[in-house]
């Protein structure tokens, strides 16, 4: 019994502090995104009265990058349809705003992915350590029944 408990402590000690890693990578990560769109300067207006805010999170980049693919599709409503059966023209002024706006578009919703999984990670770090505390009281509590009986 006593083996039994000092192991289930030593795992809930060792879930505590992968937590803390894990907690410590997704907050430093979801940091340095929001730094690296603060440097593209993305400022779309999106919320009233906040015109010229940077686009700096995930609830943020969806609706900017739902607003360009309203506007995008406003020029033609797939890929397909602004080519027609041509090939692509970077000289013509509707192909290369529909393209850029492509762009921004896919740029804007992998930051809506990279902060989605920042927010994973952080919350899978907050489930280890709340695992490793439980395990750790379980495993004290354990050691000290054994000393009861």
């Amino acid at each position: 019994m006593r083996i039994l408990s000092l192991f289930v402590a030593l795992i809930g000690v060792a879930a505590v502090i992968l937590g803390a890693v894990f907690i410590g990578l997704g907050a430093s990560r979801d940091a340095q995104l929001k730094e690296a769109m603060r440097v593209e300067k993305v400022t779309l207006g999106i919320e009233s009265g906040m015109e010229g805010e940077v686009i700096d999170s995930l609830p943020e980049a969806m609706e900017a990058g739902d607003t360009i693919r309203e506007h995008r599709r406003s020029i033609a409503l797939t890929y397909s349809d602004l080519l027609g059966e041509g090939r692509y023209d970077p000289t013509d002024p509707q192909q290369l705003t529909y393209a850029q706006a492509m762009n921004l578009e896919n740029y804007l919703y992998l930051a809506v992915v990279a902060f989605g999984l920042t927010q994973a990670v952080m919350a899978s770090g907050v489930f280890m350590v709340i695992t490793g505390l439980a395990l750790g009281s379980t495993g004290v509590v354990l050691y000290r029944l054994r000393k009861a009986y």
